[in-house]
């Protein structure tokens, strides 16, 4: 049909011109010169429109992502263009074997990168937005391992991609990769179960770092970060332990700044027998009232829980704003408590013992 149009063609115009024609488009060497200088010219007005028109109208919407997906892809497509030029020209000039091979490996790889591109654009937006609604660290420690996973994808689709241009039977390839997950499944099990674990505290956002906790191991410490495999812990002896986050993630941890930043902080004492309880009680409260950052609500009490073997036990209670001056504070409590039953005359009991011998 195009060979009866174009012969038609030909024949409604000047001999000299038909000549002219019939000898440089037949050509093939100037016709595929004709489709590269096309595919260059093609290549950069696309980059034109891109530049012009595309990124302006993109940067006056609301969402980013069309910015980030003009900005990712006009360089690949105008890579794309050419090579797709080249493989016109080499058609035309009846090249086959290793250089088509090549060429539509170009292709092909081009291809995957803008379409991986793409993708990780709308993973990367949509992970952000999910992390300013959700506050958690979703964008700091999911994203980057969902980055990695897309990423292997579409790297092991196009190497298989790649092999089948080239001829090479992938069947093998695809039954070893098969069996090969499967022992390497098992030999990291324990890194998946660490890095599923990870995931889970991040999603559920059981403690964050800053947090105050203490493990069912009896370790307790401040949470410095949470990462993908494993969990940092400073001690209060300023020692950082690692604990995989598999454990934690099956573990009972008390969190001492849910749900709030504040604390009951208790300080045991006892009194020698003969002390007027109300009085030993009107003493101490006295002196929690008078302590600097001490809440008021909670009011502080003394609670007189027994009367022991050598003396009668009490418990000083109050609540401080922030954990981090529990300890501080407690300290600060003991102190006062004991200077204020000194001056009230309250005696302090030590231990004893009443030895009877019998003659």
């Amino acid at each position: 049909m195009l060979a009866e149009l174009w012969n038609g063609f030909l024949d409604r115009i000047p001999p000299a011109y038909s000549d002219f024609l019939t000898f440089y488009l037949g050509n093939r060497y100037i016709v595929s010169a004709l489709i590269i200088i096309a595919a260059v010219i093609g290549a950069k007005l696309l980059l034109l429109i891109f530049e012009r028109y595309l990124q302006k109208f993109a940067a006056k919407t609301e969402t980013e992502i069309d910015d980030l997906i003009f900005a990712k892809t006009k360089k690949p497509l105008f890579w794309l263009i050419l090579i797709y030029g080249l493989k016109l020209a080499a058609a035309n000039l009846i090249i086959e074997g290793w250089v088509t091979k090549l060429i539509n490996s170009l292709m092909a790889l081009i291809f995957v990168i803008i379409i991986a591109g793409i993708a990780n654009i709308i993973l990367d937006v949509w992970g952000k937005t999910v992390a300013k609604k959700t506050k958690s660290k979703l964008d700091d420690v999911l994203l980057p391992l969902f980055h990695k996973i897309i990423n292997v994808i579409f790297g092991l689709a196009t190497v298989l991609w790649i092999m089948k241009i080239w001829s090479v039977n992938i069947t093998p390839y695809l039954a070893g990769a098969g069996i090969g997950g499967l022992i390497l499944g098992l030999a990291l099990q324990d890194s998946l179960k660490n890095i599923l674990g990870g995931i889970t505290l991040i999603l559920d956002e059981n403690f964050e770092v800053g947090d105050k906790v203490k493990l069912e191991s009896g370790d307790l410490g401040e949470i410095l970060d949470i990462g993908l495999r494993s969990t940092k812990i400073r001690t209060y002896d300023h020692e950082v332990i690692y604990v995989p986050n598999g454990y934690l993630a099956n573990s009972r941890i008390l969190n001492y700044t849910r749900p709030t930043a504040k604390i009951r902080v208790g300080v045991d004492f006892g009194v020698e027998y003969g002390n007027d309880i109300k009085k030993v009680q009107e003493v101490v409260t006295a002196v929690l009232n008078r302590m600097e950052e001490v809440l008021e609500d909670p009011a502080p009490a003394v609670q007189f829980l027994q009367m022991g073997d050598f003396s009668l036990t009490f418990k000083a209670y109050f609540w401080v704003p922030d954990w981090r001056k529990s300890y501080a504070k407690k300290l600060e409590a003991t102190e006062k408590i004991y200077a204020a039953l000194n001056k009230a005359k309250i005696g302090i009991p030590f231990p004893t013992s009443t030895v009877y011998l019998k003659k």
